[in-house]
């Protein structure tokens, strides 16, 4: 961590950043992606089918 210290005695911390890391587009759309696509739309279903039988 970077410390530097202003003219009236204060000290700033800077933390130290991490390396810039460049995705390819074609990583954005892996098996996770899908899985969490199909499980949002079976629960989406699955609270319609519950709100709907709750009238």
């Amino acid at each position: 961590m970077t410390v530097t210290q202003e003219s009236e005695g204060r000290l700033n911390a800077f933390a130290k950043e991490p390396k810039i890391e460049v995705v390819p587009n074609d990583a954005s759309r892996g098996n996770g992606s899908w899985l969490f696509l199909i499980a949002g739309i079976s629960l989406i279903i699955v609270l319609i089918a519950f709100s709907v039988t709750i009238k």
